[in-house]
């Protein structure tokens, strides 16, 4: 006889296909939320450190790796376990059913056939027997080792169809009737069936043999792999710490020298061991570093003498600029009695000597500012006053409108802001359309009292403000000088100065307070030495403020200075120091 399942192989009881289906649409869902906790933990896991992210990329390979050879290995060993039971108990049960059947007569009485199913159970396998036959007088006779668990209505429908049917002998098929077997679950404890019938007449057995002692070895047997799969878990996790930390800790140094570096620091150097890649990147710092520090020194040395030589320059210019100075006044005072060929010429040179005399002023003022020793002498300003005294002593009160209480007083150095708004509101009469008006107001800026940064804000409707020097751009905030103090609560003194003419160009905005900046390449002689914005913001920045540049809506460009109302506590202790050298008399205006 040949073996077969019920359906021509293994086959499990019960029609499987209705709750294959109910079991996917239920795992639809659930796989779903699983995908969406996996792309959050993804998420989480891009923001977290580089120590877990190393740690738990480890443990899920080791995870996948421990349940993936796990899995194989329960699902071999399973299969073994399970065809070698199997095997053992339908090969027994084939040749006992031989055996017991040879000697029974076609037609047996009931208590031969429950004879032969007792000594069919007898054997070593260990399984109950169902004998199935018709006696001398055509009755069917059901013999059974264990009435309890095996009788014709326990076993499968179609294991029994598959035993009974009568297949074609050809060359292909030697025999009519085989041997099927099928698994099934009686409560929780599984079974094996296996049903044939003799060949030739005689009874149908069946068998029925329990896999309880094969579960229980596959359970020990995954409780097992289930254990060696968390310490290999475990294992991963602690080498990847391991790992994470000789990896992490040279990157950790050199994070910590990059920022001591960044900090001006250029004597840092890391610690060099071993050979791998982390030493070469150690060594690739210590050697850049090295070469940004010499690069530095040799950069610091080029300014320090490039300062000093402006400085010096300056200084050795302004003794025979005072005797020419006096010449040219004396030629000034004696224009009219000159020739009148001669008297152009005169005037040329007193208005050079004097463009000459406040360059000088202004590039001695510009080095004290790059050395760092300029320096604020304050004082009680009344405001207005102020911009009233400026455009007072430089004859602008018919080209000049004045919008400003009176009483506002902010503790500033007056020399300082008179420089200020000399050269914004000469640069506006200059470039610009007349009339210029001048408002001054304060704002209360809520949490002041912070200092050291300043925002800017643009005019209403106009275009974002342009950097304050050196490229940055405007509408950004901007560092204070490096003083010691914050200023205190009280508000900002905001300034700011309007003209009507056709504004500044678009390209000329990120750079009005260049140093020497001119817009026109054709006007490289104009009357602006194109250090007067400059030398205005620097002294903004001295107090503590800032100053912006934009285009109105409705035309004209609009310059706006904002200062702190107290600039004391940016002084470091020094408001006795009257030797401060004399910043630029009238300011120059910068051109456009």
């Amino acid at each position: 006889m040949r073996e077969r399942s019920a359906d021509g192989g293994a086959t499990d009881d019960g029609a499987g296909g209705e709750a294959g289906k109910a079991a996917g649409a239920a795992a639809g869902p659930r796989m779903r939320r699983v995908l969406r906790g996996l792309r959050r933990a993804s998420g989480l896991l891009r923001w977290t450190s580089l120590r877990l992210r190393l740690v738990v990329v480890f443990a899920l390979v080791a995870l996948t790796a421990a349940v993936s050879a796990s899995g194989i290995a329960y699902w071999l060993n399973r299969n073994t376990v399970l065809e070698r039971t199997q095997n053992a108990a339908l090969n027994d049960f084939r040749k006992s059913l031989e055996d017991s059947t040879r000697s029974l007569p076609l037609h047996p009485r009931c208590a031969e056939l429950q004879d032969a199913a007792r000594q069919m159970a007898a054997g070593p396998q260990n399984y109950a027997v169902l004998l199935i036959g018709v006696d001398r007088e055509g009755k069917d006779c059901a013999a059974t080792t264990n009435k309890n668990l095996l009788t014709l209505d326990s076993v499968p429908r179609s294991l029994r169809t598959a035993v009974d049917e009568v297949r074609e002998v050809d060359e292909s098929n030697r025999y009519a009737h085989h041997l099927y077997w099928q698994r099934k679950e009686v409560g929780d404890a599984p079974y094996l069936v296996a049903g044939a019938k003799v060949i030739g007449g005689g009874p149908t057995g069946y068998m029925m043999k329990s896999l309880a002692t094969e579960r229980q070895d596959l359970n020990s047997l995954a409780w097992s792999l289930g254990i060696a799969t968390a310490l290999a878990l475990v294992g991963s996790a602690l080498l990847a710490q391991a790992a994470a930390t000789t990896v992490l800790r040279p990157v950790q140094r050199l994070g910590h020298a990059a920022r001591q570096l960044g900090e001006g620091r250029l004597d840092t150097r890391l610690r060099v061991t071993g050979t791998d890649e982390l030493a070469d990147l150690s060594r690739t710092f210590n050697r850049t570093a090295e070469r940004l520090e010499h690069r530095v020194e040799e950069l610091s040395g080029r300014e320090a003498a490039s300062r000093r030589f402006v400085a010096d320059m300056s200084h050795e210019l302004r003794t025979p600029l005072t005797a020419i100075t006096a010449v040219s006044e004396v030629l000034e005072e004696e224009a009219d009695s000159l020739d009148p060929m001669i008297a152009p010429a005169v005037q040329l040179v007193v208005s050079e000597t004097r463009r000459l005399n406040d360059l000088v002023e202004n590039l001695m003022e510009v080095t004290r500012f790059d050395a760092g020793t300029a320096r604020l002498v304050l004082d009680d300003v009344d405001v207005a006053d102020q911009v009233t005294a400026c455009v007072d002593a430089r004859a602008w009160l018919d080209a000049v409108e004045l919008d400003a209480d009176r009483g506002i007083v902010a503790r500033l150095d007056p020399r300082r802001l008179d420089v200020i708004l000399a050269n914004l509101i000469g640069n506006a009469l200059k470039h610009g359309g007349s009339p210029v008006r001048v408002s001054v107001h304060t704002e209360e800026v809520p949490g002041d009292g912070a200092g050291g940064r300043t925002g800017s804000t643009a005019v209403t409707g106009g275009p974002a403000a342009p950097p304050a020097s050196g490229g940055a751009q405007a509408g950004t905030e901007q560092e204070g000088p490096e003083v010691s103090g914050q200023p205190p609560a009280g508000g900002k003194l905001v300034i700011r100065v309007r003209d009507h003419g056709p504004g500044i160009p678009e390209e000329v905005l990120p750079h009005v307070f260049d140093r020497f900046y001119k817009a026109s390449a054709s006007r490289p002689r104009s009357e602006g030495s194109g250090l007067g914005l400059s030398i205005a913001l620097e002294n903004a920045h001295i107090h503590g403020g800032e100053i912006t540049a934009a285009n109105l809506p409705e035309g004209g460009a609009v310059f706006t200075l904002r200062l702190p109302m107290d600039a004391a506590p940016l002084t470091d202790g020094d408001r006795g120091d009257r030797g401060t050298a004399r910043a630029a008399d009238e300011g120059t205006e910068d051109g456009r």
